[in-house]
């Protein structure tokens, strides 16, 4: 139980490494189109410093979806109590089944932890539906042929 949790908290800080990581991605990509927008000057090509305009607007509302999408993630983070343990697979669950361990969290993917590999998967992702209010002995349908057991 003590080594499940220790899991818990390396994969959740996984998550939050990775929610980091792309705040402060989207965060410079938006200084730096910020950066373009006032240093964008009017040239003797009206039209081409229009189209210029446009097109770092139009990233910078991308990095804005991105950046509200963070923030989303986040807050899923910050609603995951890993020491508490249920019966039934919910948000912070670590579930073993017959085709892998998964971390119910946000999509992070594979992670690595102690020589092992951990899918963390959100509660909205296809799995992640399947997974939630399951227990130990439940079968799941995946991918049409696949059937998953949770142990």
């Amino acid at each position: 139980m003590k080594k499940d949790l220790n899991i818990k908290q390396q994969l959740l800080n996984a998550c939050i490494h990775f929610v980091e990581n792309k705040h402060t991605t989207i965060s410079k990509s938006i200084a730096s189109n910020k950066n373009d927008l006032f240093s964008e000057t009017k040239s003797s090509a009206g039209d081409k410093h229009e189209t210029g305009r446009a097109m770092i607007q139009l990233e910078m509302e991308k990095a804005g979806q991105q950046l509200a999408e963070v923030n989303l993630m986040q807050e899923v983070l910050n609603k995951i109590t890993i020491e508490y343990t249920s019966e039934v697979v919910c948000l912070g669950s670590l579930i073993k089944t017959t085709k892998g361990i998964y971390f119910l969290a946000i999509s992070v993917g594979k992670v690595v932890v102690e020589q092992h590999d951990y899918f963390v998967v959100s509660a909205q992702s296809p799995i992640g539906k399947q997974l939630l209010g399951k227990k130990i002995g439940d079968l799941i349908p995946f991918n049409q042929a696949v059937v998953i057991e949770i142990l």
